[in-house]
């Protein structure tokens, strides 16, 4: 490329004169590919990385789901009022304040997992995220400790946030650095996998917890046990994270002779130069990150947090209704999940990303209006209808973003970025709807709030190029069996000419 770029600039006459030199030259910019240059992955390796982000990626839902499904009766426990809105908008406003710190998160763990290697960070956050929602758990009730108890809960929704600031960057990273370049859509579409598998723990155990205890039992201490769960999980998922090796991807990074004479230098870099070379060279691709998942987070957030809470509130349904329901719908988006990752490895990232943001646009209104007849067909076909365009973001995106950045600033740019977009769109989905509904007394607002996001969305993947079955920016080729890169070098060479 920079060859040519150099003939194109270069006297057209002088190119005709000196053919060889030219030639030469563009060889030296764009050198041949060697076996040496290709990592052939090892595909144990492969999927013991695949596993342990993906659990990490499910704790961290998990606990995120645990809160949406119980924020009725957070509201009660935490917060002193008659009023059941006042209540359940405290509840909400307090899962939203620990999106407000994941920017801050992602800036502080992000150029650390570029600098120290993906695995010691995302090791950290896991411990991180463990330690606060096992304590939220432990928390006394507001009768108890008056208002300690909310603020004790803000406190540790922070170290949540905070925590999770580094997970999904450095999970969704750690995978795309590890899978062979024709099948990272499939092996990406694991970590949402995790997403739907913390999900659907959540949701099945708080509706268990609801049904043999009942709102009192759930009230008085059966909401603990959701929480209290969180410690012995974070301690598996720490041994998992643990016993990986480091990515190939950012191995070659620290063995390459240019980064290892920076390293010399590394102990004057710091986080904030990080961040402005992030916010200064990458710029463009930072906003395209941040529409993709502004558009994602919200369609995301309104379904599989705030739909049970949408049902029981504005609909009158009981919480374990809606949460059935939601259940029965993310198992079978689990099914199709991986589905969605081959497809996107096959007819390119774009085309899914598409069909899902258009799904939302298209989709939500008509889906609502179902969901609103009421009765379990009608409520099923509805949320179905999301889902569908849902999954073809959650198969996806996973692939794509970390595609966006390259290999020396990918964790940093990517941890900025995603939190930056899940802090303002995503977490304050279910505040800024609960409120929109009360301010204009419309329960539609949800469809038209997630037509808005998917237009955005629209856009945002019209803008980006396509990535897939492609090596990653700054990365060498990486391929699943050597023979693959035996014939990737030879389909550099060209046939003779007789």
């Amino acid at each position: 490329m920079a060859g040519q770029e150099h003939e194109e600039t270069a006297d057209p006459a002088a190119v005709k004169r000196h053919p060889a030199l030219f030639r030469t030259i563009r060889q030296r910019k764009n050198p041949k590919l060697r076996r040496s240059d290709i990592t052939v992955t090892d595909e144990a390796a492969v999927k013991r990385a695949v596993k342990a982000a993906s659990l990490g990626n499910a704790m961290e839902w998990f606990d995120f789901g645990i809160y949406s499904y119980l924020a009725v009766t957070i509201g009660h426990v935490f917060f002193p009022s008659g009023n059941s809105t006042v209540e359940l908008l405290s509840s909400f406003a307090t899962f939203a304040v620990a999106f407000l710190v994941r920017p801050l998160g992602g800036m502080f763990f992000g150029p650390m997992g570029d600098r120290v290697g993906r695995k010691k960070v995302l090791a950290l956050t896991m411990i991180m995220m463990a330690i606060g929602t096992f304590a939220i758990g432990l928390i006394p009730s507001y009768a108890s400790i008056g208002f300690w108890a909310p603020a004790l809960l803000i406190f540790f929704r922070l170290v949540q946030g905070f925590s999770t600031g580094g997970e999904y960057g450095g999970a969704s990273t750690f995978i795309a650095e590890y899978a062979p370049d024709k099948r990272r859509g499939f092996f990406g579409s694991f970590l949402e996998f995790g997403t739907l598998a913390g999900y659907i723990g959540a949701a099945g155990l708080v509706t268990a917890l609801t049904a043999a205890l009942g709102s009192d039992g759930m009230q008085t201490w059966g909401w603990r046990v959701p929480f209290l769960i969180a410690g012995p999980l974070g301690l598996v998922g720490l041994y998992l994270r643990l016993r990986l090796d480091e990515t190939p991807a950012f191995q070659k990074l620290e063995s390459d002779s240019a980064h290892a004479s920076e390293a010399a230098d590394s102990v004057e870099i710091t986080t904030k130069e990080d961040l402005a070379r992030i916010f200064r060279q990458y710029w463009p691709s930072l906003i395209l990150c941040i529409a993709l998942v502004g558009a994602y987070n919200v369609t995301d957030y309104m379904l599989l947090s705030y739909m049970p809470t949408y049902l029981s509130d504005e609909l009158g349904y009981s919480e374990t209704h809606g949460l059935l329901i939601l259940l029965a719908v993310m198992a079978f988006l689990m099914l199709i999940i991986n589905q969605v990752g081959k497809l996107n490895d096959r007819f390119g990232r774009k085309p899914l990303l598409m069909a899902g943001m258009l799904g939302f646009l298209f989709l939500s209104l008509p889906a609502f209006l179902l969901i609103k007849q009421g009765g379990i067909p009608a409520i099923t076909a509805g949320v179905l209808m999301l889902g569908l365009s849902l999954v073809c973001l959650l198969g996806t995106m996973s692939a794509a973003l970390p595609a966006l950045f390259p290999t020396e600033v990918r964790y940093g740019s990517l941890s900025v970025g995603y939190n930056l977009s899940a802090s303002l769109f995503g977490g304050t989905t279910p505040l800024v709807i609960t409120g929109l509904i009360g301010l204009t007394g419309n329960n539609l607002m949800p469809a038209y709030y997630s037509m808005a996001a998917a237009l955005v969305g629209v856009i945002a993947v019209a803008c980006m190029k396509e990535t897939a079955q492609r090596p990653l920016d700054g990365s060498p080729p990486s391929v699943a069996t050597e023979a693959e890169a035996v014939e990737l070098v030879e389909s550099q060479t060209p046939e003779p000419k007789f």
